[in-house]
């Protein structure tokens, strides 16, 4: 599994023209997940992802989590994680969950987070998402499951 963090001041997903999430300050996360990924390899991801300390304390210091400043969550699920580039210049996804495994895990994922942070959004599973940031900093963290 990856998830993509971005720090922002502002975040929001858009299909069809329509809104169907937005964010103030918290994290923006792209979520990949992959064709061996479960509910426990999500459930590490969360616990990293909701501890995650990159937001300025007083003194400037990377030091506040999510909770600690307010934050909320923007999640959208993006299969292109797992692109593979290493043949030609097109890349190949046979590293990515199948469509029922990702949003089954998405989904799980979405309601997990919502256990513990307060507003939680998100995009729309398998559709042409439009995604608009402020990225504050720019901050961004990058996890992969199997480096965890």
């Amino acid at each position: 599994m990856r998830f993509v963090i971005q720090r922002v001041l502002e975040s929001s997903v858009s299909v069809d023209g329509k809104v169907v999430g937005q964010i103030g300050k918290g994290f923006m996360v792209l979520i990949g997940v992959g064709s061996g990924d479960t509910r426990e390899t999500a459930d590490k991801m969360i616990k990293k992802l909701i501890g995650m300390r990159i937001f300025e304390d007083e003194n400037g210091k990377t030091n506040l989590n999510l909770e600690s400043v307010g934050g909320s969550l923007l999640l959208i699920s993006q299969f292109t994680l797992y692109a593979d580039c290493k043949r030609g210049n097109r890349p190949g996804f046979t590293d990515a969950g199948a469509p029922d495994l990702a949003e089954e895990l998405y989904e799980y994922i979405i309601s997990e987070c919502r256990k513990s942070v307060p507003v939680v959004e998100r995009g729309v599973f398998g559709a042409d998402m439009k995604v608009s940031l402020v990225n504050d900093g720019p901050f961004t963290v990058i996890l992969d499951s199997e480096k965890l």
